[in-house]
């Protein structure tokens, strides 16, 4: 039997509000229950969720004592990113160490807590009126792990104004240059728009093709409208065929745009406060005031839409 017992309002962390502007997803209680059990209710708050120039290592410094505090608050932390973009990518570090977390990891941690600290009630805001037009922002950090020389994915979606899905994750081969690494981040971010597809065709909503995929390596971009394959690109001919295929199908519209303008920077570095907050205010977060209409009123940090960016 099912009944039906009203809008959701609190859902395993998640609060939702409706209000006349659209669907609100925060988890602001989740956030300062985390505050509350790092014991840093008091502390000055972070202006960015990692230091400027921060590069962490396996084994920096002494082991801790006890690296179960360690693995909770960053389980706590993923779990917090289902809403907190601008996150993802130092909770991406920072899993990498769960095994052997030394004190460094930990005061990393700490940073991005109180970072949270600053801005605990930012959340996601779903617009009632909206179009279906997707636009993905892709990027990729080369060689940026100094222990295997990995480089970093990153990724953002927007149906509309609205972000949708985002990425931060370690590639899982070597890339051997700029280009290479932002090719295999432009493949995933094809799967990506091609899973998102799928669903909104299933749920009966159809997706205006093609979708603009900006990037910002001209070297990748050129690789991908080059119908010749050569000894450069042999190595990642799959990724190779599988987004130019994407290319020549129109499925997706790929752009170059400019480094000041391109959103997927926020997952795959640590960037300085005002680069950090420039892209942070682009990429729709906002914050929820109580108010008398139902449980809050919306107040728009950034009016600036995926949209305006495009343009």
């Amino acid at each position: 039997m099912i009944k039906d017992i009203g809008d959701a309002c609190y859902f395993l962390g998640l609060e939702i509000t409706r209000c006349n502007d659209g669907l609100y997803v925060s988890q602001t209680k989740y956030t300062m229950d985390i505050i509350r059990d790092t014991g840093l209710c008091q502390s000055r708050p972070a202006s960015t969720p990692l230091p400027q120039g921060l590069r962490v290592h396996s084994i920096s410094d002494d082991p801790l004592p006890n690296p179960n505090s360690y693995r909770r608050l960053v389980g706590h932390l993923l779990y917090l990113g289902f809403t907190r973009p601008d996150i993802s990518h130092s909770v991406q570090q920072l899993s990498q160490f769960l095994t052997h977390p030394c004190e460094s990891h930990w005061q990393a941690a700490l940073h991005v807590v109180r970072y949270l600290k600053s801005c605990p009630s930012k959340g996601l805001l779903f617009p009632s009126q909206s179009s279906l037009t997707l636009t993905a922002y892709c990027d990729a950090d080369w060689a940026t792990c100094p222990d295997s020389r990995r480089s970093l994915t990153g990724f953002c979606i927007f149906l509309g104004p609205a972000l949708i899905s985002w990425k931060t994750k370690k590639q899982c081969t070597v890339s051997r240059s700029t280009a290479e690494a932002e090719y295999r981040s432009l493949a995933a971010t094809v799967c990506e728009l091609r899973w998102i597809s799928y669903i909104l065709t299933d749920l009966g909503m159809s997706t205006s093709l093609p979708i603009d995929l900006f990037c910002d390596n001209k070297a990748a971009l050129h690789i991908l409208a080059n119908p010749v394959f050569h000894e450069r690109t042999k190595h990642i001919e799959m990724d190779c065929h599988l987004v130019r295929d994407a290319y020549k199908e129109g499925f997706i519209a790929p752009s170059f745009v400019r480094s000041s303008l391109q959103l997927a920077d926020l997952f795959t570095k640590v960037l300085p406060i005002s680069a950090f907050t420039s892209l942070l205010s682009k990429l729709g977060l906002f914050a929820i005031e109580p108010g008398p209409t139902c449980g809050g009123d919306v107040e728009n940090l950034n009016t600036t839409t995926a949209n305006e960016i495009v343009t």
